[in-house]
């Protein structure tokens, strides 16, 4: 493939991490990365020309100041566009909403390929359409990606925007930083031998960072927008939601029980009614969107993208893969 000039921004969270490693490891593009604290980085090689691999670029910068990259953004092949702020009402709808369509516009229409822009899975319906539910009892974070969303379809440069939506995300090691998902996972082990003596109506997707950055890794030298396969028209609005295959809760705790080798002998149902008990009796606060989550209990979306979508192997399919390469014990 013919070596790209890529811009990106969030390389020093998770799912930043594993997309940066992927493209420096398996392609000649050139990357520049737009970090705020550059310590952030784990991986010191790409830090350091003299000993990593070159045509890595470390921008130290801030998107709130992304005018200052205005030059260097007109002559990008591509943008991959992973920051997000995640609270702080201001900031949130600033980093979130202006300065990612403010990047987007910076960008030169003539010379960029494409942009993939990471939104949430969560502002999404079942039917991959807009969650009304978002826009009206979101957190900031999820208010903003639904308000981003909406703006971004109405930009000129839309036909070249790939949106990407991470349903749960999980992923992190000693090189890279655990997700939210990824660094409770030791709580749900421990947690376990109450959990399950409980059923509940509820599913869910989920998908490895590093199951996402094959994605990303594929897209960028293939854009969506100059696809022409058959197999390719369902993605033909760009939207392409990152997940395996759904997955019920009920299924879920099974898996982890087999994994750790717990026997479940019965389970008693947990009812939205027992559930709500327990809020008020464990002082549980919820706000708005919680309490929606909560009744809406399927978050679930039709053609789920992962790496077999391409024809590509995926590094955690199941939740056993995800809790072996998490290092969780079977003891």
């Amino acid at each position: 493939m013919t070596s790209k000039r890529i811009f990106i921004t969030g390389a020093s969270g998770c799912i930043g991490h594993y997309i940066t490693e992927a493209l420096s490891l398996e392609t000649d593009h050139e990357l520049y990365l737009l970090v705020r604290n550059p310590d952030k980085l784990k991986f010191d090689d790409l830090k350091f020309g003299d000993k990593g691999r070159a045509g890595i670029t470390i921008l130290e910068g801030d998107l709130q100041q992304i005018e200052d990259f205005g030059d260097l953004l007109k002559t990008m092949d591509a943008a991959i566009l992973a920051a997000t702020a995640w609270g702080g009402q201001k900031e949130t709808f600033d980093i979130n909403v202006v300065k990612t369509i403010q990047l987007i516009n910076l960008l030169d229409p003539t010379v960029c390929e494409q942009v993939i822009y990471f939104s949430t899975a969560s502002v999404l319906d079942r039917n991959n359409q807009l969650l009304k539910e978002a826009g009206e009892l979101g957190t900031e974070y999820i208010y903003s990606k639904y308000t981003c969303l909406k703006r971004l379809s109405q930009l000129a440069s839309a036909p070249k925007i790939t949106t990407v939506f991470p349903t749960l995300v999980l992923g992190g090691d000693e090189t890279k930083p655990y997700s939210h998902l990824s660094s409770g996972l030791p709580d749900i082990v421990k947690w376990i031998n109450l959990i399950r003596w409980f059923k509940a109506d509820g599913s869910f997707h989920f998908i490895h960072a590093q199951d996402i950055a094959q994605v990303v890794g594929y897209l960028i030298d293939h854009p969506l927008s100059q696809a022409l396969s058959a197999e390719a028209e369902w993605m033909s609005s760009g939207r392409l939601v990152l997940g395996c295959q759904p997955l019920s809760v009920n299924q879920a705790v099974e898996e982890v029980c087999k994994y750790l080798d717990k026997k479940i002998y019965f389970r008693i149902p947990l009812f939205i009614w027992l559930a709500n008990i327990f809020i008020v009796l464990f002082r549980i606060q919820m706000d708005p969107w919680s309490r929606f989550s909560l009744n809406y209990r399927h978050f679930i979306y039709h053609n789920p993208v992962n790496p077999s979508t391409f024809g590509l192997p995926t590094y955690c399919p199941t939740l056993t893969d995800v809790l072996k390469v998490s290092g969780i014990s079977r003891e």
